[in-house]
């Protein structure tokens, strides 16, 4: 890093049902970043895609106003330049924005999924997190699950759909959730986060109603065996081909379950940590945290969600966050900072991690001489 200043976009926002979350998320990591050692780029997304960047950028998402056209910008996808450019004059943006390392703090859909990824492999730019085939199982909830299953993680047993699949089979998926899942069970779009879209369904005739709700955040739902008595336990993982996992920490809900407004609206919700578990069982949950982790092939960080039954211990993974909450009271950074970690100091290692990775991917060959030529035949 010598003297030179990381350029670093805090990319935020996001065509998402999570936006508002990420906008939080976003203010919070440029408030902690270390200005001696970054130089901070905000970079926004709005609700309906348009990309804007400079120190006006949360002010602007957040009262929804109009976006000058002066302000809009984009992220061309050619490795040779590397920066933001005006959308206006079809030049890099000014001030400069030469990027060194992007960190994603985009929740949901258009950023959590692979397609920001994927964007920003193209970009050659570092970027903090996992790359496009992680990013989009951690972020489906179907696929994420035959992964875990084919590993043999222990996982809630589930039955899935498509919206397409529902309206004419609808006996036959309400006598299969019946057989697999049984009541009450947990019906929740296949890609969104945050809790948005889910219900608990106590019985088979409530089934119907979760149903069209998850249907209209997504084309796919996962319905899921409910737990019966289980408590809450997250883990926080870090790093890439040698991740490492935090103490793992309870949720206390204010609601029946951890639902959205139990997250982020009546405030009534508090994380116990290190959570109470005997050593084995924190041990386990660790080890399955890590496990999970390589199975989704993921890199940098990721918040790992497990249900516990106290009675017997049985433990259960529930599903993996590849960009978790990152508020200072989020329980991503609560959790390094119970395990010896501050906040600052995760997102030096964080952007570290992104850098590694890069430098990484560009030893790879991306070209290949044949000994016989025979394109030119």
């Amino acid at each position: 890093m010598s003297n030179h200043k990381l350029r670093v976009g805090v990319l935020f926002g996001g065509r998402s049902a999570e936006h508002e979350v990420s906008i939080v998320s976003g203010r919070s990591v440029m408030h902690a970043l270390d200005k001696k050692k970054y130089e901070v780029i905000p970079i926004g997304i709005t609700k309906d895609g348009r990309w804007l960047a400079g120190p006006k950028v949360v002010k602007l998402l957040e009262s929804g106003a109009r976006i000058p056209p002066a302000l809009a910008q984009t992220l061309p996808a050619d490795p040779t330049v590397r920066s933001l450019v005006s959308l206006k004059s079809n030049r890099p943006a000014k001030p400069p924005t030469g990027l060194d390392v992007i960190i994603p703090v985009l929740h949901g859909t258009y950023g959590e999924d692979g397609t920001i990824q994927g964007l920003l492999e193209l970009t050659g730019i570092p970027y903090v997190g996992a790359g496009v085939l992680g990013s989009a199982v951690g972020m489906d909830k179907i696929a994420q699950k035959m992964l875990f299953n084919a590993n043999g993680l222990p996982t809630p047993r589930s039955v899935h759909f498509t919206a397409n699949d529902w309206p004419r089979g609808r006996a036959k998926i309400t006598r299969e959730v019946h057989k697999l899942c049984g009541w009450p069970c947990f019906v929740k779009p296949a890609n969104l986060g945050s809790s948005i879209g889910i219900s608990k369904v106590a019985a088979a005739r409530e089934l119907s109603d979760a149903v069209t709700l998850a249907l209209k955040y997504d084309r796919r739902v996962i319905v899921e065996q409910g737990i019966i008595n289980a408590v809450e336990i997250e883990c926080a993982i870090l790093g890439n081909n040698e991740p490492r996992a935090s103490l793992a920490g309870q949720i206390v809900s204010s609601n029946e379950f951890y639902d959205y407004n139990a997250k982020y609206v009546d405030g009534r919700s508090h994380a116990i940590i290190p959570a109470p578990l005997p050593a084995k069982v924190m041990r386990r949950v660790r080890e399955l945290a890590v496990q999970a982790f390589k199975v989704l092939d993921l890199a940098g960080l990721a918040r790992v969600d497990f249900l516990v039954q106290p009675r017997g211990w049985k433990v259960y993974l529930n599903e993996v966050n590849t960009i978790p909450g990152f508020t200072s009271i989020s329980m991503y950074p609560k959790l390094w900072a119970a395990s010896g970690l501050t906040y600052g100091k995760l997102l030096d290692e964080l952007i570290g991690l992104a850098l590694e990775r890069a430098r990484a991917r560009a030893k790879l060959n991306t070209s290949y001489r044949p000994k016989n030529k025979w394109y030119r035949n």
